[in-house]
């Protein structure tokens, strides 16, 4: 019997199946593939949960050097503003010398630092800082914006985030721009400091940024659980958020004006509840300027916000126990470090400390606001 006949054969008794030509089982094996749907790009988001909450921390690392930065007086020992070049610090003793002479043209040098006898040593260390801050700043935008091309080409982000995390990007970059808009406030020949004003404008923008990075990131978390309704901001997060929101900005003007010098005693001011106040210049530059008012104002208040947390904290409780925890500790911590930090006359670490856990108070808001936000 031919080998080639297409009929069943036998061998040994045993009957076997009609052979089928390679080329025949080839095409029929091509056909079911071209009938299988080729698989598109794979939302991720437990990945783009990760890569946020990474950069998230990355913020508070910021956070704290910018108080690093504010309280070593570093904030002006760069005089000009390169994003690019300026990442490398002077790399010669000429290159220093010639720093220093630009920070000597400055008002701070004039009349704070060159009368302390400030030495090119003294300098260095708090050009140090001020770059370092400027470095970190290129660290986030680079450890943001490449993972976002990267994932936006991949097909990873899911639907409806792209322009969540666009906005997440523009506001690294106003953060940028806003601390140079501080800086250059303070470089006149008659300021020995910042205005305090764009201070709390960098400063807030930052704790914006973090809160956003954070929210955004525990709504990517809900899309890998199945649930892609995003969580909405209910009453109870405004007016609590608007509470923290005013006390952040009055700490900033606190750090900006110096004024956590204006007393060392706590839970009085100097031997009084309410401090000596001038209201010579009018109610509203008192209100603005005035740093026994504004640090008067800044402890005072705080208890007001504390009172709003509790309230939030015990609502999202019977949901998430661990948010309402993450906030009681947060400005239960902020709280005793702010009266250190007046106690201690603004000891340096203590006060980087208060500031790097109003952050995390930031963080945790953010937190409970979100557990708010998916059930009402």
């Amino acid at each position: 019997m031919s080998l080639t006949s297409r009929g069943p054969r036998s061998f040994g008794g045993l009957r076997f199946g009609p052979l089928r030509h390679k080329s025949s089982v080839m095409v029929a094996d091509a056909k079911s593939l071209k009938a299988i749907p080729h698989a598109g790009p794979v939302a991720r988001p437990l990945a783009l949960v990760n890569w946020l909450f990474a950069v998230a921390g990355l913020v508070l690392v910021m956070i704290a050097v910018g108080g690093i930065t504010r309280l070593t007086e570093s904030g002006l020992s760069i005089t000009e503003w390169k994003p690019v070049t300026g990442a490398l610090p002077p790399l010669s003793e000429a290159d220093w010398r010639a720093e220093f002479e630009l920070y000597q043209t400055t008002g701070e040098y004039q009349l704070e630092s060159g009368p302390a006898g400030m030495d090119l040593a003294a300098f260095k260390f708090i050009y140090f800082w001020e770059w370092f801050h400027r470095l970190l700043g290129r660290v986030i935008g680079l450890a943001f914006a490449v993972p976002l091309v990267w994932f936006w080409v991949k097909g990873a982000i899911p639907k409806g985030y792209k322009p969540r995390l666009l906005a997440l990007l523009a506001l690294g970059g106003l953060q940028g721009a806003f601390g140079w808009f501080m800086v250059r406030s303070g470089l006149s020949s008659q300021m020995t400091d910042v205005s305090h004003f764009w201070l709390s404008v960098h400063l807030l923008t930052a704790f914006i940024t973090l809160g956003g990075l954070v929210w955004t990131a525990l709504d990517l978390r809900q899309v890998a659980r199945g649930n892609e309704k995003p969580a909405r901001l209910v009453s109870t997060a405004l007016w609590v958020g608007a509470i923290l929101f005013v006390q952040m900005l009055v700490g900033a003007w606190v750090a900006g004006l110096n004024a956590g010098h204006a007393s060392n005693t706590w839970p009085l001011m100097n031997g009084r509840v309410v401090p000596e106040v001038s209201w010579a210049n009018g109610a509203l530059y008192t209100f603005l300027h005035d740093p026994f008012w504004l640090h008067f104002v800044h402890r005072w208040w705080a208890w007001v916000a504390v009172v709003a947390l509790v309230v939030m904290a015990r609502r999202v409780r019977p949901i998430a126990r661990g948010a309402s925890i993450a906030i009681h500790s947060a400005f239960g911590t902020q709280i005793i470090l702010g009266i250190a930090t007046v106690m201690t006359s603004v000891a340096l670490w203590l006060a980087v400390a208060h500031q790097l856990v109003g952050a995390l108070l930031v963080a945790a808001f953010a937190w409970g606001a979100h557990v708010l936000g998916r059930q009402e």
